[in-house]
């Protein structure tokens, strides 16, 4: 999940998401066009996600106005309309270091999962959902909140802020796991792509993330399985795109509003 061709998702041309604390805990839609909440004076984020979403291996939203289509083997949904485009998506978070002012957020979990839509050209993607992990104190919550704003400066139809939920998060060379209430509610789990030369990973390099300005490279792990099963949008799928990726932004890195 991420920008397309031509359409590079920055802050200036975006409306920046927002999460009211007042409202995390449980869920919340939120008006996709109210302004940005200010930001800590002061913050940075370096965070590794193990992420996975419904398009083929690598997920052609990087390349693309639009996400990859889904059908039957003749083109068409099982419905008999035409094939549907979507980028439906898990992508769990662990914060290696990070603070916001004086909040520290190493440590920090949590889980972003939705659905990009079937069209990037206006920079308006379809819904999200945001979790977090118990152990995530308030604080350290509105700053996430103001932190993910840089990190998806997009638009979207509905963002929603879920119950809390235990996450597990655990990755190594060869694989990598998440999940949301033991899966009950989402699951995520990778495997090292098996068209790897040696024993190292397959990265792919020199290209951007949303509105970080910096990573480690898109190590490249198709899912055994990626699913959110919570709400009103449930899905899974088997086989399709993931990757491990380490990113880090900065309010240095921000242009001021």
């Amino acid at each position: 999940m991420v920008k397309t061709k031509g359409y590079y998702v920055t802050a200036a041309v975006l409306v920046v998401l927002t999460l009211a604390a007042s409202n995390l805990g449980q869920m919340a839609p939120q008006s996709p066009a109210q302004p940005a909440k200010p930001a800590a004076a002061d913050w940075a984020l370096n965070a590794t996600i193990i992420e996975a979403c419904s398009c083929p291996m690598f997920c052609q939203c990087y390349f693309n106005a639009k996400p990859a289509a889904h059908g039957s083997h003749d083109g068409h949904s099982a419905h008999g309309g035409a094939a549907q485009h979507f980028c439906r998506f898990n992508n769990a978070f662990r914060v290696n270091r990070g603070h916001s002012g004086g909040v520290k957020l190493d440590g920090a979990k949590f889980w972003v999962a939705g659905d990009l839509g079937g069209d990037f050209t206006k920079g308006q993607m379809d819904w999200a959902v945001l979790t977090f992990d118990p152990a995530v104190s308030k604080e350290q919550r509105e700053a996430i909140g103001n932190i993910l704003g840089h990190v998806y400066p997009v638009k979207w139809n509905s963002f929603a802020v879920a119950k809390d939920a235990e996450m597990e998060w655990k990755a190594d060379a060869k694989r990598a796991e998440a999940r949301l209430a033991g899966g009950k509610v989402a699951e995520v789990v990778l495997r090292r792509a098996d068209s790897a030369m040696n024993d190292g990973p397959v990265v792919i390099q020199n290209l951007k993330y949303w509105g970080v300005p910096r990573n480690d490279g898109f190590i490249m792990m198709p899912n055994e399985v990626e699913a959110y099963r919570a709400g009103d949008k449930p899905f899974e799928f088997k086989g399709t795109n993931g990757f491990m990726i380490t990113i880090d932004i900065a309010s240095a890195d921000v242009k001021a509003d």
